[in-house]
């Protein structure tokens, strides 16, 4: 597979976001999960993304990075050259429901428990998962910065930030900023800022929800007629297409399409060798 860089570290040039493994009502069992992360890795993905939030009930926190654990444990092949991204600063509610901590003491606290749901020594990528309003920015990636200074995290990402966000986390980490992930699909297309400010930083930009999220992923060519024209003129599927466009708007993107079966995730790995030409790329815009 294509590699592209976070930091310093090649990683495949499309991801795994693990999250679909751990979402309460839809999720599949564990062997599924197991499976489809290593045809991931069999695929050349090198890069997995989970978080502690990700988990399908409140009283599981870290459900999908002990998941992601076991399979890397339980593949026959090398792992060392694969990079897990987890995040810190969301919260899970008795309902199911979402809140943020953007607190430094609860960020490291957070990190400590994703080390052991992880059973690293250190991770990877640790990213903050998302603004706290009741915390001002600058706190809160100061705690970032604690975790680089004591080698908890060897890079740090951030998430669901904005372009003023991104320079003040990458002027606060002392240019050591990574990575920014934010939402970015055909229909929502709003962080183009955030990727023009991650090419003039060299940060990567991670999309989250690629394909337009759980519910809507297996409809993109349905909702998006652009895409279906040119895989039908391609010989794939319009994920494979929408996945190639997104590699297409930046070198420094790095899609991490969600997955819970095998097929899907082999079906987007194989976007890096899918190269669109000017016309199709006029014809997505």
């Amino acid at each position: 597979m294509n590699t592209r860089l976070i930091g310093q570290t090649h990683v495949g040039a499309i991801g795994l976001g693990a999250m679909p493994m751990s979402v309460h009502g839809h999720m599949p069992d564990e062997a599924q999960s197991i499976r489809t992360i290593h045809a991931a890795l069999d695929a050349g993905v090198t890069l997995i993304d989970t978080a502690d939030a990700y988990t399908p009930s409140s009283d599981q926190v870290g459900h999908n990075e002990r998941i992601v654990a076991k399979a890397l444990t339980s593949w026959t092949g090398d792992t060392s050259g694969v990079l897990v991204a987890t995040k810190g600063g969301h919260t899970r509610t008795v309902d199911g429901g979402w809140q943020v901590n953007g607190r430094p003491d609860y960020l490291a606290e957070a990190c400590d428990r994703s080390l052991k749901a992880l059973g690293v020594e250190a991770i990877g990528l640790y990213q903050h998962h998302r603004p706290d309003p009741a915390v001002p920015y600058e706190e809160t990636i100061g705690g970032l910065r604690d975790l680089l200074d004591t080698g908890k995290i060897l890079m740090a990402g951030i998430s669901n930030a904005n372009p003023e966000q991104i320079r003040l986390a990458h002027e606060i980490l002392g240019g050591r900023l990574a990575s920014v992930q934010n939402q970015y699909s055909p229909r929502f297309r709003s962080s183009e800022p955030e990727i023009d400010v991650c090419a003039e930083l060299g940060l990567a930009f991670l999309p989250w929800s690629p394909l337009g999220g759980i519910s809507s992923a297996s409809e993109l060519g349905g909702q998006h007629a652009a895409f279906a024209r040119v895989a039908a003129e391609r010989g794939v599927s319009p994920q494979q297409v929408c996945l190639a466009w997104e590699l297409a708007r930046s070198p420094v993107v790095i899609p991490i399409p969600g997955a819970s079966r095998p097929e899907t995730i082999v079906d987007s790995a194989a976007a890096t060798d899918l190269v669109l030409t000017a016309d199709e790329l006029a014809l997505l815009a």
